[in-house]
């Protein structure tokens, strides 16, 4: 399984960093746009969509996605699309984190597939509109979701239920610890402070997420990276309460060793329309 998962990563970022950064933006926005697909087929099958109904669906998402850039969405500023994409992540994540599985197999399966789908198609648009700010801003991005996982895995397994027994989402996620979780919110508070005192030093062109965050002050800086921390945490616990209510392990078998896009990408689709949100007035 690890060989696996090692040779999976390798192909992805062999396929990935040389569609970042190149200069035209067409092949990160086609790379991208094939993702969000795969995983709006995912997000249909989890909806309980048969096969081909299923396969349509991605594929409309990723026609959607190129057909909203070549027409230049893209290139617009949206507040309002992040206002209530935010808005529906935080309450959604308050009601169905408490509420459980009985709370979401309570909602009509129309409205849990066309939620999904706005879900994917904003969180594209966030990704292509970060990517267009510099791949500093990228990669700040991605450093604080991939960051908050793995420092939560590890300080989970070395002190998870050690100072706090009780689980922190014990009928979602057994595994997931209280421990594991502020873990990784320090690790990615540290990174921050160190990635906007070392930016100036190695200018990329372009600020970061944290530098961004930083100009309204270090207060604001703190509380915005928590907040976005909590979100990639709360993006991953729903995708497993999805999973677990459509009676599966992983969103599909794509990407061997690591289970589907969805589960490569839980943690993301909160917090790109979330930091639009932060950073772009």
């Amino acid at each position: 399984m690890l060989k696996q998962r090692i040779i999976t990563a390798v192909l992805l970022l062999a396929v990935l960093i040389p569609a970042v950064g190149a200069d035209d933006p067409l092949a990160f926005v086609l790379l991208t746009a094939l993702m969000i697909g795969a995983a709006g087929w995912e997000w249909a099958r989890l909806c309980a969509w048969s096969h081909w109904p299923a396969r349509a669906s991605g594929v409309a998402c990723a026609l959607f996605c190129l057909f909203f850039w070549r027409e230049g969405g893209t290139a617009q500023a949206w507040p309002w699309l992040w206002w209530a994409v935010g808005s529906a992540w935080i309450l959604m994540a308050a009601n169905l984190l408490r509420g459980g599985m009985e709370a979401w197999l309570r909602v009509p399966a129309a409205i849990r597939w066309l939620a999904g789908m706005v879900a994917l198609f904003a969180a594209w648009v966030a990704l292509v509109q970060v990517r267009a700010m510099g791949i500093n801003f990228l990669f700040s991005v991605f450093v604080l979701v991939w960051g908050a996982d793995v420092a939560a895995y590890f300080c989970g397994r070395r002190w998870g239920g050690r100072f706090v027994t009780r689980k922190l989402a014990a009928s979602i996620s057994p595994g997931k610890t209280w421990e594991g979780a502020l873990g990784g919110l320090v690790v990615v508070m540290a990174l921050a402070f160190a990635w906007r005192e070392w930016e100036p030093l190695r200018p990329w062109g372009a600020i970061s997420l944290y530098g961004r965050l930083g100009e309204q002050g270090p207060v604001f800086m703190v509380v915005s990276v928590a907040f976005l921390v909590t979100m990639s945490v709360a993006g991953d616990l729903l995708e497993s309460l999805f999973k677990r209510a459509a009676g599966v392990k992983d969103s599909s078998q794509l990407l061997p060793g690591h289970g589907g896009v969805l589960d490569r990408i839980d943690a993301l689709l909160p917090v790109l329309p979330l930091v639009m949100l932060l950073c772009v007035r």
